[in-house]
């Protein structure tokens, strides 16, 4: 009979321990886990991302709840434990439910600390520690703007980044001289700020918070030097203190956290704590990397597999805070008996310094280029003597110039040293992951293990692991599928959504076996697209699977606000639109209103909720200038203004741009048409360009005027106009058929090769058969706008924000 094994808490560093546990002795317990979220294990350290809108947060699912069914795991989801009878072995919830247990873990984290500020119980002040900190920050933003964070630490800068993605007023107040003083010395902390300021931060130092101030909700933070910041919204981010209320009532010895020895065990039989709520020789972590050397070691303890136990940890912290990439570890603070060697180039953001003392490494740290840092770190764990070698650390770690390869720097590492800090997975995992399940490619080994499926800086190690342990040989290069959760390509999941009668993503997802059953930000617009374009009547536009801009047609600026932008048929209007875009410009306070390159107007400052009024008001069509599709076609005058002019370009683009507005596209395109070969539309420099000669006209195709410049290709001279449409209907559907999702034709072209477009529309009976494609998926697109206006549903959730849409990408 299985012993009963129950774990009070649902965090990564006690489900990660159930995880190795698994692997050592899956038949061993019948676990029970208990967690206060109604959430399965989630990546916590990744709610800023989702704050910040760089993820979502069905992404950052550690373990799903298929998981927990899959292991025979019984998962109390939203159930808090109360109370630990440690005398009849029991433990029991809020809800009522009680539950006997054999063994128990306590993994119960840590609490946010908030300070016990007058006016700390007022509306609007909150931590940011879960979903639901995240979900109120969100919920915030609609109705107020200006946010301030208490702690200049990493996680306060965090809240501050989504913050102002949430379009909010965000200051930073931190009782130090800068900032992240725990993890940054005062040049690269300076530096920080510096980048921090530019992105729109503001910054009160060395402030004591006293008060808050307001009635009901808060309107301010008061600080003891007499001055006070404005605030609809304050977040405490001061740190964090382990969560001991519940070991403490069973009796188990507490100092700051839950006392525990080598083993993970507490003072009473039976009952182990892991995690921020433990504290071993002193000490409670809380960064990710030891948490998970704590798990390892407890699932060999109940597993009855022999450990030496827990000797504790060198701390690194490897991140990223609002794009800058941060690294450091040791002891990287300046004394009396440490010299240091630094590199620090202002200009490019590059701050580099490693601490010696003794002839060896004891800290470091790395600003804007962390490339560094797994070197650097494994130096300081192994303690090398560096005598004679101190100024080449930052460019290299032996005499002979060259810095040791990934594969050199996995070799040295123990097997239980962290790999993957998001995930938590040790080198040692990822070699049984080689060795016992036959993982070959970085691919397996993220499937097996997850490592390198967190922010990916792993992956280079993960590759040097897999060449070290298999040789360079035994390595498998795996095809690249369309994104991380199949290994299927473009063209074969195109010929199975044809051959199959695949109609929704989910049907492709689930038929051809994705990794992840969800999909990710990447494979969904991409399904969505090639559903669409595969079966125009049939698929159903799936919105959710399109990015931010597409789903609300119009663009979303760094403010989090709105631009609209009307299309400009050929860059000609009249009296009546202009008219139109003055009143509505004027009727929604548009701070900008701009000529675009692409012969348009732009709205600038358009709040969401009044995107569809807009869209009323203006009896426009979309200009398209947020989609993957036809955004503009440029002309110039033409023969019928130019003396130099040819033919009717503006007449010709305005034919272009009627023909194939809506025309959904693998990625942006634009069009150009020039009545000469003067070229003043610059046309060559376009995805499709035409130009006017004498008697006809010449078309390009691939061009990009972008930061990789690349002239058109000429694919064909045509006499009349109609042949000029003829080609281009063909050429867009053989593209639209042809090319991957997000890939411009400048790219497609460079990868097909010109010439095998020329051959495939070189007979007139394939450019028809074409043209009718694309004529038919053409004539079930409506105006964007119509089916919002005419929705009430989808009306109002531009009226109300969904969370699902703020943190779209």
């Amino acid at each position: 009979m299985r012993k009963k094994l129950v774990m009070v808490g649902n965090g990564m560093a006690g489900v990660a321990s159930i995880e190795h546990l698994l692997k050592l002795a899956p038949q061993k317990y019948e676990i029970t886990i208990f967690g206060s979220e109604p959430h399965p294990n989630y990546n916590r350290i990744m709610l800023s991302s989702v704050l910040a809108g760089d993820t979502e947060m069905k992404d950052i699912v550690i373990n799903d709840w298929d998981w927990y069914k899959d292991n025979q795991i019984t998962l109390h989801a939203g159930h808090t434990v109360n109370k630990v009878d440690t005398k009849n072995k029991t433990v029991a919830t809020d809800t009522g439910i009680t539950e006997s247990y054999d063994e128990l873990i306590l993994a119960t984290g840590s609490l946010p600390f908030m300070l016990p500020l007058p006016g700390a119980d007022k509306e609007g002040v909150i931590a940011f520690r879960d979903i639901k900190d995240c979900e109120t920050m969100i919920e915030t933003a609609k109705q107020y703007k200006k946010a301030v964070v208490i702690g200049g630490g990493l996680l306060g800068l965090e809240a501050a980044r989504g913050l102002l993605n949430l379009n909010m007023d965000v200051t930073v107040v931190h009782i130090h001289q800068y900032l992240m003083e725990r993890q940054l010395d005062q040049t690269a902390a300076i530096m920080l700020q510096r980048e921090l300021e530019a992105q729109g931060m503001k910054f009160l130092l060395e402030k004591n918070s006293e008060a808050i101030t307001g009635k009901q909700r808060v309107t301010g933070l008061k600080f003891d030097d007499g001055t006070w910041a404005e605030a609809d919204l304050i977040v405490m981010a001061v740190g964090i203190r382990p969560n001991v209320a519940l070991a403490k009532g069973a009796g188990v010895e507490i100092n700051r956290g839950i006392v525990v020895n080598d083993y993970l065990e507490t003072s009473l039989p039976n009952v182990y704590a892991i995690g921020e709520c433990a504290e071993h020789r002193g000490i409670a972590y809380g960064l990710v990397a030891p948490l998970y050397e704590q798990g390892a070691v407890l699932a060999k303890r109940l597993a009855g597999v022999e450990t030496e136990g827990y000797q504790g940890s060198v701390t690194s912290t490897k991140l990223k805070v609002s794009g800058v990439n941060v690294f450091s570890a040791g002891q990287f603070a300046d004394d009396l008996h440490t010299r240091s060697v630094r590199v620090q180039d202002d200009f490019n953001g590059i701050y580099k310094k490693v601490v010696i003392k003794n002839g060896r490494v004891i800290g470091s740290v790395l600003f804007g280029d962390t490339s560094d840092g797994s070197r650097i770190f494994s130096m300081i764990r192994s303690g090398e003597d560096v005598t004679g070698k101190e100024k080449q650390i930052l460019l290299a770690d032996d005499a002979s110039g060259k810095g040791k390869s990934d594969v050199e720097l996995v070799a040295a590492m123990a097997d239980d040293e962290i790999i993957c800090g998001c995930n938590g997975v040790s080198k040692g995992d990822i070699v049984s992951a080689i060795h016992d399940k036959g993982c070959t490619s970085v691919g397996e080994i993220k499937a097996c293990t997850k490592a390198s499926g967190g922010c990916g800086s792993c992956k280079n190690l993960v590759e040097g692991l897999l060449a070290h342990t298999l040789g360079e040989d035994g390595v498998t290069t795996v095809k690249e599928g369309i994104c991380g959760c199949t290994p299927l390509g473009r063209d074969e999941v195109v010929a199975a959504i044809r051959e199959m009668k695949l109609t929704t993503s989910k049907e492709v997802m689930h038929v051809l076996e994705w990794h992840n059953k969800e999909g990710c930000s990447k494979c969904r617009p991409a399904l969505n697209y090639y559903l669409g374009m595969v079966w125009p009547e049939e698929h159903e536009d799936e919105r959710e699977s399109r990015f931010v801009n597409e789903r609300n047609h119009a663009n979303i600026q760094k403010d989090g606000r709105y631009s609209v932008v009307p299309r400009i048929y050929g860059g000609v209007t009249t009296p009546e639109d202009l008219k139109k875009i003055a009143d509505v410009a004027v009727k929604y306070n548009v701070e900008l209103v701009k000529i675009t390159g692409g012969q348009r107007l732009d709205l600038f400052g358009i709040e969401k909720e009044d995107l569809p009024k807009v869209w009323e008001e203006l009896g426009m069509e979309s200009g398209y200038a947020y989609g993957k599709a036809l955004r503009t076609v440029k002309t110039c005058v033409g023969s019928t203004w130019c003396r130099f002019g040819t033919q009717d370009s503006i007449q010709m683009g305005i034919d272009l741009e009627k023909k194939f507005q809506r025309m959904n596209t693998p990625a942006k395109v634009k069009m150009a048409v020039s009545g000469c070969p003067r070229n003043c539309a610059e046309a060559t420099i376009k995805d499709y360009g035409v130009v006017a000669i004498d008697g006809g006209w010449e078309i390009y195709v691939g061009g990009n005027g972008g930061t990789d410049v690349r002239a058109a290709d000429s694919l064909v001279r045509v006499k009349t106009s109609e042949e000029v449409i003829e080609w281009s209907g063909a050429y867009w559907q053989y593209y639209r058929e042809n090319a991957n999702y997000n890939e411009r034709t400048s790219k497609w072209i460079e990868r097909v090769g010109i010439d095998a477009i020329k051959q495939a529309l070189a007979k007139p009976e394939d450019r028809k058969a074409l043209f009718e494609r694309l004529d038919k998926a053409l004539s079930l697109i409506e105006d964007p706008w119509k089916e919002v206006l005419e929705n009430e549903e989808l009306r109002k959730s531009f009226e109300k924000l969904e969370v699902n849409e703020q943190l779209a990408h």
